[in-house]
């Protein structure tokens, strides 16, 4: 019998969504809020607007396991298009450079993604999540401005974007469709997966943007289990607190 996620603290426990392109990550925590009628929902891995997939929600006592469950690593599904970079890095952004895609064959596609296998660094892109002084570095970017204009313009000083280290422990390439590669990449935590396609087009020498990514697992969480945010906005309380991964049930897939 799956133990019950309700305590006298009301709900507890993982809700696994698959999150629609288009909204923030903020946005379904707030239909959550509502569906479950509770206020103690948090979010584990901010997705793009752009983006869908597993977004998981820690509900009630599970927010204190919160940084945990962001910590392990994450496998994407995406495509990057060749021939043009953006100041978001992604299709969302003004295109800033084209570049003609040569004719590469499927062995330099390969060579492009072995060079950012195992442990490197990126540099966060301009529109990002990361805080300067408190900020998002997103809230201080503007549409075809870079971040340190904005910053100087604000504050009066530069921004530091450092280095950061990650790892992606295995890639696949599923489609090459010029100017089109389709991709599987496993990462750890804060990998920026549209970083990734920027620097695969850098390496390439022609640019390239991220134009599709859907979160496919998190840790041991994958898409089986997944609302719909569709679902998320109409299925009764109940069905919802049914859906969510107990804590018990955490701590065993933890093998705690």
């Amino acid at each position: 019998m799956k133990p019950n996620p309700m305590d006298a603290q009301g709900p507890s426990g993982v809700l696994l969504i698959d999150k629609a392109p288009d909204m923030t990550s903020h946005d379904v925590v707030a239909i959550a809020r509502r569906a479950l009628n509770t206020k103690k929902i948090g979010h584990c891995g901010t997705l793009d607007p752009m983006a869908t997939g597993l977004l998981m929600l820690v509900v009630g006592r599970a927010t204190k396991i919160q940084d945990l469950l962001m910590s392990e690593d994450k496998e994407y599904v995406g495509t990057l298009t060749l021939g043009a970079v953006t100041s978001t890095q992604d299709r969302q952004g003004e295109v800033i450079e084209t570049k003609p895609v040569p004719a590469f064959s499927e062995a330099e596609i390969h060579a492009a993604f072995d060079a950012f296998t195992g442990e490197f660094e990126q540099m966060p892109p301009m529109v990002s999540a990361i805080k300067k002084d408190g900020v998002p570095l997103y809230k201080l970017a503007r549409k075809g401005q870079e971040v340190e204009r904005a910053l100087r313009a604000r504050k009066g000083q530069e921004v530091e974007r450092a280095l950061r280290p990650v790892r992606v422990t295995g890639w696949q390439v599923s489609r090459i469709e010029l100017p089109e590669v389709d991709f599987t990449v496993n990462c750890s935590k804060g990998f920026y997966v549209r970083t990734y396609a920027h620097d695969i087009g850098a390496k390439l020498g022609c640019g390239a943007h991220l134009s599709a990514l859907r979160r496919t697992r998190s840790g041991k969480f994958t898409l089986d289990r997944a609302v719909p945010v569709a679902d998320l906005k109409t299925a009764p309380r109940e069905d919802l607190l049914k859906a969510m991964v107990t804590l018990a049930e955490i701590s065993l897939m933890r093998g705690a």
